[in-house]
């Protein structure tokens, strides 16, 4: 997601330089588009007003952040994109104050599809006024921008997203093996139900290939479990039960420790198949 992130940015003129923990990922991506290679990540703050970060984890993001920050100069803007804890996206921000460095925690939906066509659905916490100082460059990679309030809030809402996606795979991978049991013509399945009340962007876009046993993502089943671990541990601070994401990590476990990891979300029809 992140290379097709950096290609949008490339195309409306916004990209000056990028930094990669993999470095020959970003030497090849900079000679692609141009761009210069920061030799580290406090080279690559030094030469920008705004960074954007995108990374797997809570630590990851720690991590970046402080070896960006003695590049970093007043008044520049940080905007991460990973998906974290609304703990971690507050300590970022802390951290980032200590020298009056802005941060937004903005993670997005929308997978590998909405990354490269630069439709992703973005969820913003942080100052709306510096939200609307960088706009046109996160306009780049979304299609829909929402301003969600305090830092935090964004990854709250990403969280609600995950839960729900969480569902939307339990229900779709379920019924769709019972169609499959029953004998029927999947792919009219498909169809006619994605035109109906049932229909939704999972169906639409994973439907086809995971009744083929196709599961190439996509969105990792290691990373979902990931973001349903933080979900757990914010609903365990809330006193709530989320019983499908509960359904959904052993699942997910059981998926993971069959060494199907890194396949799409998707994968979880291996389960449920007949």
């Amino acid at each position: 997601m992140g290379i097709s992130m950096v290609r949008n940015l490339a195309k409306q003129g916004l990209l000056a330089t990028i930094w990669n923990r993999s470095e020959g990922v970003a030497a090849n991506v900079a000679e692609e588009l141009g761009v210069v290679h920061a030799d580290s990540p406090a080279d690559l703050a030094r030469q920008i007003d705004v960074l954007l970060t995108c990374v797997s984890a809570d630590s990851d993001v720690i991590d970046v952040i402080e070896r960006v920050l003695p590049g970093l100069d007043k008044g520049n803007v940080v905007v991460d994109i990973s998906t974290v804890s609304c703990e971690t996206a507050k300590q970022v921000a802390r951290i980032l104050a200590t020298k009056s460095v802005h941060f937004l925690d903005a993670p997005v939906s929308g997978g590998t599809e909405g990354a490269k066509n630069g439709t992703l659905a973005m969820m913003i916490g942080g100052d709306e006024a510096v939200l609307n100082r960088v706009r046109p460059i996160l306009n780049a990679l979304t299609s829909r921008i929402m301003y969600m309030g305090d830092v935090g809030n964004g990854q709250g809402t990403k969280a609600v997203n995950q839960v729900m996606a969480a569902g939307i795979n339990q229900a779709v991978t379920e019924a769709l093996a019972f169609g499959e049991a029953q004998g029927l013509a999947m792919d009219k399945v498909i169809e006619v139900i994605s035109e109906g009340a049932a229909g939704n962007w999972f169906l639409n876009h994973r439907g086809s290939t995971m009744t083929q046993g196709e599961f190439a993502p996509g969105f990792k089943i290691a990373l979902h479990h990931k973001d349903l671990m933080i979900c757990k541990k914010s609903a365990q601070n809330l006193n709530m039960a989320l019983p499908l994401a509960e359904m959904t990590l052993d699942h997910y476990k059981t998926l993971i420790k069959s060494g199907y990891g890194n396949e799409d979300i998707s994968a979880l029809y291996r389960i449920k198949k007949p």
